[in-house]
């Protein structure tokens, strides 16, 4: 089996060049991705407005706010 650089020497330079990169296309994609964990600092904080508000209610207005 040949390995993926045997491969990528038999193509045209201008296909190892695609080649090159959507490798590193892949790789900032990854980096991106890695960077974004969700993270849950908020969790809890509206916990005030428990018997004020149903979830419904919060659901709504923070599609308002993120309308404006």
């Amino acid at each position: 089996m040949q390995t993926l650089t045997e491969i990528v020497e038999q193509l045209p330079p201008d296909l190892r060049q695609e080649v090159e990169d959507f490798v590193e296309f892949l790789l900032e994609k990854r980096a991106r991705f890695k960077q974004k964990r969700l993270r849950l600092t908020w969790a809890g904080a509206l916990r005030e407005f428990r018997e004020q508000y149903t979830s419904l209610d919060l659901q709504k207005k923070a599609l308002e706010w993120w309308g404006e």
